[in-house]
């Protein structure tokens, strides 16, 4: 089976957004692929050095809720970044033949430093964050990453330093493509995407009643005023999370309903909940039985570290003799 590769960094609790933009599709390429999921507390440091004890934290919430969704121990390799410490020897190694220029030009850069202007963001690591995220994803040897669109250029870089390592040394690392998925939008519960950073989001650790009372009080058409008022879905968030989440069938009688003031918006909101519920109960159920078993949850880790070491260090092997540097 081809090779995949993915990691998602523990800088905070996942949501719905992160659930059907990444954890859906992480499962079900499971069944077509050799499938290596880690969890990037390194690159966590690149925007969050000056808080670094949260990272333990949000680590562990991280696997629960991708063990919850339906990541598989047996089916794919599940592990920590900071345990496999070839990572950091061969970023070391990459960061020596990466031109700046790659690095500055790199989309997230100056976003990133938009967005974030509470940190002080002008540091190497974060400068070199792509060249961590190429040494991530060529030290196994991925065939794909799975990435969105807007992701691919970020992808680009990694295919660029494969390429001029084998130039300059030999041929070692295959350029992984972008295994492209739909990511739909999710709204949160201002209308705006899902974000932790909005303080929008419905996370996937929110217990039924807050999952509830932000569905109940978040915002729809601002022109429906009244029960007796139409209404225009398309302008409703609350509509957007129905596309996700609801039949089609579903979908059609809730846009009717609010077009003709056939229903309320209280009414909708509550098909919607019904259709959440389905979602997140199992997901709950399985966040208990993991919370309250932290030694199986450590064991996970530690295996599938020790299963993606032996990958690891069998690349670096190759790496050093390539490049005349064996010890």
């Amino acid at each position: 089976m081809e090779r995949v590769l993915s990691g998602m960094q523990p800088s905070g609790r996942l949501h719905l957004g992160n659930l059907v933009g990444a954890l859906r599709n992480w499962v079900q390429l499971q069944d077509r692929y050799e499938c290596f999921y880690f969890v990037a507390d390194w690159h966590s440091l690149t925007t969050n050095y000056q808080n670094p004890s949260v990272i333990k934290e949000y680590t562990e919430d991280l696997l629960i809720n991708w063990l919850s969704a339906g990541l598989d121990p047996e089916r794919s390799v599940i592990f920590i970044q900071s345990k496999v410490l070839e990572h950091a020897e061969l970023h070391i190694l990459l960061s020596m033949l990466t031109p700046l220029g790659w690095l500055e030009r790199v989309p997230s850069y100056k976003e990133k430093q938009e967005e974030l202007k509470d940190r002080d963001l002008n540091t190497y690591g974060f400068l070199g964050y792509p060249v961590l995220q190429a040494a991530d994803i060529l030290i196994y040897r991925a065939r794909y990453v799975p990435v969105g669109i807007d992701q691919v250029p970020h992808l680009e870089v990694t295919r660029e330093i494969a390429r001029r390592f084998n130039y300059l040394y030999g041929e070692v690392f295959p350029e992984p493509e972008p295994l492209l998925s739909e990511f739909p939008k999710v709204p949160g519960v201002d209308g705006r995407k899902m974000s932790k950073s909005y303080n929008n989001a419905i996370y996937l650790s929110d217990p039924p009643e807050v999952v509830r009372q932000k569905i109940i009080t978040m915002m729809t058409d601002p022109a429906r005023k009244r029960r007796y008022d139409p209404g225009n879905p398309e302008l409703s968030p609350v509509f957007q999370l129905h596309r996700i989440f609801s039949t089609k069938e579903e979908q059609e009688e809730v846009a009717r309903g609010c077009r003709t003031a056939g229903i309320g918006c209280i009414e909708c909101k509550h098909v919607l909940l019904k259709n959440l519920f389905k979602i997140l109960e199992p997901i709950w159920e399985k966040r208990r039985y993991y919370s309250e078993r932290p030694e199986l949850l450590r064991g996970i880790a530690e295996e599938g570290s020790r299963r993606a070491r032996l990958v690891a260090q069998e690349t670096m092997k190759l790496v050093r003799e390539k490049m005349g540097i064996n010890q």
